[in-house]
């Protein structure tokens, strides 16, 4: 039973670290103002996907600072987005690592100097959650695990520094809001959440809505992550268009931002607003892309066109397409309740019960959920 109970709170730990991993986006850095405009045009360059002069600006800014964790650190988010999914990619994987490792090297010089430095707390807390993810999509657990641990700590102490880095407001925000969802999702779990702090659901969305607008370089992660939430979890669509279309019209190239405002839009009901956006996923390269491209090209066709057929055709070739666990996997259990709901419509409940089913067996959105477990 203990062995039971540790491994949960283990798989716990690891998710919230995980859901924390400040996915594109750097710390908190030097006050020098030119300095934070140079690593501003960085993100901005990474985002969107202009890599070459990402390069460039990162070059300099290792130059100017040769034993400041910001290079590498910035170094490791490029790779992160370039080769999106990066765990699919054993050389941006290693060039990853080494840039990780890096970062750690010079944060812990910063830490050896003053332990209470805030800059260095963030800059250990965006090392460590990039491993435990990254361990986490090699199947490595163990080592995620500890990742995890190391990582909690430090999370904990910028929930006191929120004032004197507001990107800080993003990961308390972010863990004030998991740690109390996981359980409500998972409730196996909820006889041992009290080895971490408690958190509050709408204090968590507030302070994650504070860092979309005081954040300075983890804006754009805030938004992502934010309006993940309130999709997945809180069925809001129409409040999580504000922070997609940030976004979207900041970083008109990225497929990530691109995929998740057309998911918003379509979920909102505003078909007419997503038909242009479907269309510029088709032309976008990532991977990533086909199986969205197909399943809203489906919505959109079953739900604003009211055309069964090409519908369902849509919805088979996404099938067909490859999914990630971690940005398509719901957009595949969108495709199966599409075609579930076509079978219906055609009073071929057996079909339609085995399509829900498939839907129930990856999605996780609670919009989805509900819509599936009705069927009857």
């Amino acid at each position: 039973m203990l062995d039971t109970a540790l491994s949960i709170v283990k798989k716990t730990l690891l998710f919230l670290v995980v859901m924390l991993t400040p996915l594109l986006a750097p710390a908190q850095v030097i006050n020098d103002p030119a300095t934070q405009q140079t690593i501003l045009k960085v993100l901005d360059s990474i985002y969107n996907l202009e890599f070459k002069e990402a390069d460039i600006l990162i070059r300099q800014l290792q130059i100017k600072y040769p034993q400041h964790p910001i290079g590498p650190i910035l170094r490791a988010t490029q790779l992160d987005i370039q080769y999106l999914p990066l765990a699919e990619n054993k050389a941006a994987t290693s060039q990853f690592m080494q840039s990780v490792a890096q970062a750690m090297e010079f944060t812990k010089k910063m830490l050896d100097k003053d332990e209470n430095n805030p800059e260095a707390k963030f800059f250990m807390l965006t090392c460590h959650s990039y491993l435990a993810a990254q361990y986490h999509n090699q199947g490595e657990s163990l080592k995620a695990v500890g990742e995890s641990k190391k990582a909690y700590s430090y999370l904990r102490d910028g929930s006191k520094l929120m004032e004197k880095i507001p990107d800080f407001y993003f990961t308390t925000g972010l863990y004030n809001y998991y740690v109390e969802r996981y359980p409500i999702d998972h409730p196996i779990v909820r006889p041992f959440m009290f080895f971490f702090a408690d958190g509050d659901i709408a204090l968590g969305i507030k302070q994650m809505d504070v860092a979309t607008r005081k954040a300075l370089f983890m804006r754009p992660v805030a938004n992502y992550y934010l309006s993940h939430v309130l999709l997945k979890h809180e069925t809001n669509a129409g409040r999580a268009i504000g922070y997609t279309k940030y976004l979207v019209d900041k970083y008109p190239d990225n497929p990530l931002f691109a995929m998740t405002y057309v998911e918003s839009l379509m979920l909102a009901g505003r078909y007419v607003e997503a038909r242009p956006y479907v269309q510029r996923l088709k032309t976008m390269p990532n991977k990533l892309v086909p199986l969205a491209f197909n399943t809203f090209s489906g919505m959109l066709a079953e739900q604003d066109e009211k055309d069964d057929k090409e519908a369902a055709t849509y919805y088979q070739t996404a099938l067909k397409q490859p999914f990630n666990e971690g940005y398509t996997k719901e957009y595949q259990a969108f495709a199966y309740a599409g075609l579930a709901r076509i079978a219906a419509r055609a009073n071929d409940r057996t079909q339609a019960k085995l399509y829900y089913k498939k839907a129930l067996s990856v999605g996780e959105y609670k919009s989805l959920i509900k819509e599936a477990k009705a069927y009857k």
